[in-house]
């Protein structure tokens, strides 16, 4: 197997303080697999690791966008792989670290994606759906890739854009790009750590706690700043769990007291999410945090792999 180690886990579950410690017994760097901490000035509401947590192990893919960019999958494969790459050349441990599952088995399977021509066609797609309605577009999709409109909702307006705009410059649906790209063997062989709790109200009681945490940080200011300096409320990344909720309080939508209740009540949502994504995985090597020594058992797991 390749020198690196995953750490998958819902939000809240300890991935990052595992991967710091690690990162200083394996000679690691870390990088983070999370979609919401590649955006820049957003550290408090995405709880990005602070320089003192880091305790001086490198971290990757931290600030790497601007808050008013849309960041996806195929960007951060981009980004993130050169730099797996380089820290394996180095001889160091690559340490993936995050929630985003999407993400990371993009990047560990080396994922190619269908390219984003600017023929203008997204365009054309984008002006149709607002003309005659995005349910025209799900009925097209249903004929030429019903796989794919199967997969999706209404509400999906990005992605049923993009599977006809694949179809439209390829030739190819985008399920069986997918399919193509599923079959051939991962780029990386990494070790897979999952985090999660026996009982599941221990991580739920660690999700509210973080939330009122982050208030007691000044997530409140730092959303303020944000808009002041033109972040627009409706973008991709102030639309994430921790940031909306405050921005429609903010807006007279409710009070701050009710945004804070709704935030950990998504969290937590999210988490079961998260935990059903990684789940999946039948290589994952579950760490239970609140019922054994997770770093002993972790530290275990590295040496038998290395064997």
């Amino acid at each position: 197997m390749d020198n690196i180690i995953c750490i998958a886990g819902p939000t809240a579950s300890g991935k990052t303080s595992l991967a710091v410690e690690l990162a200083k017994e394996f000679d690691g760097e870390v990088v983070s697999c999370d979609s919401m901490q590649v955006y820049k000035r957003m550290d408090i509401g995405t709880a990005k690791p602070t320089d003192e947590e880091k305790q001086g192990i490198v971290h990757h893919m931290l600030d790497v966008a601007e808050p008013w960019e849309d960041f996806s999958v195929s960007r951060y494969c981009e980004m993130a792989s050169p730099i797996v790459d380089d820290i394996l050349t180095r001889g160091k441990t690559a340490i993936i670290a995050g929630g985003t599952g999407l993400y990371m088995d993009a990047l560990i399977r080396g994922n190619s994606f269908a390219p984003y021509p600017a023929t203008g066609r997204r365009e054309e797609l984008e002006v149709r759906a607002e003309r005659e309605g995005i349910e025209v577009l799900m009925d097209w999709l249903w004929q030429i890739d019903p796989d794919s409109a199967a997969r999706l909702h209404l509400s999906d307006r990005k992605r049923i854009i993009r599977a006809l705009e694949v179809y439209l410059e390829t030739g190819e649906t985008i399920t069986a790009h997918n399919l193509k790209t599923q079959a051939i063997p991962p780029k990386y062989q990494p070790l897979w750590l999952g985090l999660d709790f026996s009982e599941r109200a221990e991580l739920y009681r660690r999700i509210d706690m973080r939330v009122d945490i982050m208030l007691q940080m000044g997530l409140i200011d730092e959303i303020k700043t944000l808009l002041a300096e033109g972040v627009p409320s409706k973008c991709t990344a102030m639309q994430a769990i921790g940031y909306k909720e405050f921005v429609a309080a903010l807006e007279g939508n409710g009070s701050i007291a009710d945004a804070a209740a709704l935030v950990q009540q998504s969290s937590r949502r999210y988490a079961k999410r998260q935990l059903t994504w990684f789940r999946r995985n039948h290589k994952m090597n579950w760490l239970i945090r609140d019922a054994e020594e997770i770093l002993p058992k972790a530290r275990r797991l590295i040496h038998e792999n290395d064997k």
